[in-house]
């Protein structure tokens, strides 16, 4: 099968496209996707880079997510049936084996390539918004890095729950955010986010995902019994914590990761994320927002874009 395979830890040119890789042995009760499409995540590059290893027993090859079409059937879904699938690696390919309890069918209103990038970034914000961070109607929530793939999903979820939202992103991408229905759109270089938000009687909620850079004016940001949800460390990952700002406010820190949930955890989020939102996708009512596409085999520059910051929403590959 075509793949792209990691030749040792470091920058893209450890990157390998691929034509005879082995194909993924079947599983009892999976199912087999031939891949139309995959998508990038912040992960990849960690990955790619040595710092965040595949689970036990997954795919090491890069790739969080995937979609195509049956050629091996299980469960509800039918040979040929266009699917999309959650990974816990293995996306960067011609072909993946999965646990049907972790895939969906591909909305028509979504297709190929877009549903190559839809399960990472929605259900991340489905999980750490709603189960997770608890977020309700006419509440206050603060999104950081509002401009990427998890974040422009983020910002349509969180209006669709009808919370107020802000963000912060960079200078050029603050108007993009705006469009998406964002009540208050922060520069992250130049403006003060904990003073802006303190002053404003505070978040009810804060998805971060750059981690302990943030954590002191993550804290400041809170109202009263708020709760800060740490998804990324794109800001390191040690910060001292002040244990009296969290008591008095009775605020909450809690840590999230999509990946590592086991895989009855997962099905049991996948079927909650198809009664409450998988419905959306199908009517319109969310969109993937889609920063560019590259073929599989360009994925090296595919990791630059993504590094670089300039990209708003998702970056897909085309297998």
């Amino acid at each position: 099968m075509r793949a792209i395979e990691c030749e040792g830890a470091g920058g893209v040119e450890v990157l390998r496209y691929r034509e005879d890789c082995p194909a993924p042995q079947s599983r009892s009760g999976w199912l087999r996707i031939a891949v139309e499409a995959t998508a990038l995540n912040r992960a990849d590059i960690l990955q790619r880079q040595g710092f965040y290893p595949p689970p036990a027993g997954a795919s090491a090859l890069l790739g969080l997510e995937a979609a195509g079409r049956v050629v091996e059937a299980a469960g509800e879904f039918a040979l040929g049936e266009a699917v999309m699938a959650l990974l816990p690696g293995g996306g960067y390919a011609s072909e993946v084996v999965v646990d049907p309890r972790h895939v969906l069918p591909v909305p028509d209103a979504v297709g190929f390539p877009a549903a190559g990038g839809v399960m990472e970034v929605f259900l991340t914000a489905y999980l750490n918004l709603s189960p997770l961070g608890r977020l309700r109607a006419g509440e206050r929530v603060l999104i950081h890095g509002g401009s990427g793939g998890v974040g422009t999903a983020a910002i349509q979820w969180a209006r669709q729950v009808g919370a107020e939202v802000w963000v912060t992103a960079s200078a050029g991408k603050l108007e993009r955010c705006r469009a998406l229905g964002v009540t208050r759109c922060l520069d992250y270089a130049s403006e003060d986010f904990g003073a802006e938000l303190e002053s404003a009687g505070g978040a009810d909620l804060i998805l971060d995902c750059v981690g302990a850079k943030y954590l002191a004016a993550n804290l400041r940001a809170l109202r009263d019994h708020g709760r800060l949800v740490v998804i990324g460390l794109q800001g390191g990952r040690k910060a001292e914590l002040d244990l009296l700002t969290l008591l008095q406010g009775r605020k909450q820190v809690l840590g999230s990761t999509l990946r590592t949930l086991d895989a009855d955890r997962k099905a049991s989020l996948i079927a909650n994320f198809r009664r409450e939102v998988w419905p959306l996708l199908g009517s319109g009512a969310l969109k993937l927002i889609v920063a560019g596409s590259y073929p599989l085999a360009e994925a090296a520059a595919a990791h630059v874009a993504l590094a670089e910051g300039g990209a708003f929403g998702k970056i897909l590959l085309e297998v």
